[in-house]
């Protein structure tokens, strides 16, 4: 006979004291450390145990008693259910402060890593409609709500197709289930028009373009990716789970008339089992098969497969610090690991000798060096492969020791061996650009422990308002 499973309790009058990560907040009860999501610091509540470990639990708010005086109103009506945005309900300078508080904590505790100066955290100056790039994903059934699920069983007959498939975002930790959206106010306007038009448009003619079952593997419209960009372009990619040729130019026909102002309109046909389109070709329906962002007078290539990062002005700051900690005078040799499309790499080109990008994507190293040539710049040159296997002490050797090197890796950090031939290279100055502040701090411990680095600088840019994400920036100079 199976166990009984031991019921939970609810914890009531607890009073929330801060923020943690992942986007929760916290308090102390009974000597444990409480996690409760879409809390804020001040707030008098209920709380509903979900979790309880030996040192931790987790819960929700059953109910909100005493709201913090600190709250605000969030702007989305999909908050706390799409899984984004978790804290739209505090004001941005709390947010501002709380990350400034994980990188540091991130820094001192994970790294124990003296830091000689904490740069003033740099917060977004859009905290709404900031994200260049969105995807959403189609399913045939969207994820209903109580009083949705109540009317649909009252219904006389079944609901038709139109009624439960939806598109929007994949709900955390539910890989069939989507979350219908109506407005998003992450992206530009110009994303919920085309999007709400597809979605209409798809649901209109169930026949023809069912939409995916993302269990079944069965359907045509799967996803469809959005791109905008500071200069006014947009680009729309539509992908589809099998051909048809006759649906397909239906529908990519009646979004480039509906919308002219699009640049670059493309199609995807991947019948694989997962979503992603790195292997898939795409195909160009109208217009260019890129748009052009601008930064400093440089022009920048994105394709449907480049990555960018997703908040425009808000890099344009994140890549003025790290030029800044790079302390440039013209004659250095600056190495530029994990470069993505180059642009970090062409960013600071005019102000160094050359710059060698390394990146793992063949096709990101392809938009670099298309990227160089629009500018006219010609002291870069970048390689594509695996960081830990490019970046050898012959290849250092072959191109000269880097006087500056800048790395921008991924959520993972740096490969040991990487740090190793780091430290090996020796060059005088280390600019670190991360978005994961943990992972950072190792490898700070681990360039640092040698004796040959101190940190002197670090500076989070708030490139996600209302995510508890944040980048840093951190500078190291050889002793």
């Amino acid at each position: 006979m199976a166990r009984k499973k031991k019921e939970l309790p609810l914890l009531e009058g607890v009073s929330i004291t801060g923020l943690a990560s992942e986007g929760k907040a916290l308090t102390h009860v009974e000597g444990k450390v409480l996690f409760v999501p879409f809390a804020a610091p001040g707030d008098i509540c209920d709380i509903q145990v979900t979790k309880k470990k030996n040192s931790f639990m987790e819960g929700k708010i059953a109910r909100l008693t005493t709201p913090s005086p600190q709250r605000v109103t969030p702007i989305c009506s999909h908050f706390t259910v799409c899984g984004g945005c978790k804290w739209q309900h505090l004001p941005y300078s709390l947010q501002l402060e709380s990350k400034a508080q994980v990188v540091r904590d991130a820094l001192e505790r994970i790294g124990k890593v003296p830091v000689g100066e904490y740069l003033p955290i740099l917060g977004s100056k859009q905290t709404e409609r900031y994200r260049n790039k969105l995807e959403f994903t189609f399913s045939h059934k969207r994820w209903l709500f109580p009083e949705e699920m109540d009317r649909i069983h009252a219904l006389p007959t079944p609901p038709s197709a139109s009624e439960l498939s939806g598109l929007g975002y994949h709900l955390p930790g539910m890989f069939d289930k989507v979350l219908d959206i109506d407005i998003c106010h992450l992206g530009a306007t110009i994303m919920d028009e085309i999007r709400l038009f597809v979605r209409d448009y798809c649901l209109a003619r169930p026949e023809e373009y069912p939409y995916f079952d993302l269990r079944k593997q069965e359907g045509l419209m799967r996803t469809l990716m959005l791109r905008t960009t500071s200069t006014g372009e947009t680009m729309v990619v539509v992908i589809f789970f099998r051909e048809d040729e006759e649906a397909r130019t239906a529908l990519l026909t009646a979004i480039q008339e509906r919308f002219p102002e699009i640049t670059s309109l493309l199609y995807v046909i991947n019948s694989k089992c997962n979503d992603t389109i790195g292997d898939q070709e795409i195909y160009c329906f109208y217009g260019r098969d890129y748009i052009e962002e601008e930064m400093e007078g440089l022009r920048f290539r994105i394709g449907p497969k480049s990555f960018y990062q997703t908040n425009s002005l808000q890099a344009y700051e994140l890549y003025k610090v790290a030029r800044e900690f790079a302390e440039l005078t013209g004659s250095e040799r600056v190495y530029d690991l994990y470069t993505g499309t180059g642009t970090i790499s062409n960013f600071v080109a005019r102000q160094c000798s050359s710059v060698v990008g390394i990146e793992y994507v063949p096709e990101a190293i392809e938009d670099a060096r298309i990227n160089s040539s629009v500018n006219q710049i010609d002291n870069t040159l970048f390689y594509a492969g695996d960081m830990k296997d490019i970046l050898t002490e012959d290849f250092i050797a072959q191109h000269g020791a880097p006087d500056v090197i800048i790395t921008d890796p991924p959520r993972a950090g740096m490969h040991e061996d990487v740090i190793t031939t780091i430290l090996r290279a020796a060059p005088r100055r280390i600019v670190y650009v991360s978005c994961n502040p943990a992972t950072q701090a190792r490898d700070l411990q681990l360039l640092t422990a040698s004796g040959m680095y101190q940190v002197t600088k670090s500076r989070a840019v708030d490139m996600f308002p209302h995510t508890h994400h944040i980048e840093n920036v951190v500078q190291l100079v050889r002793l």
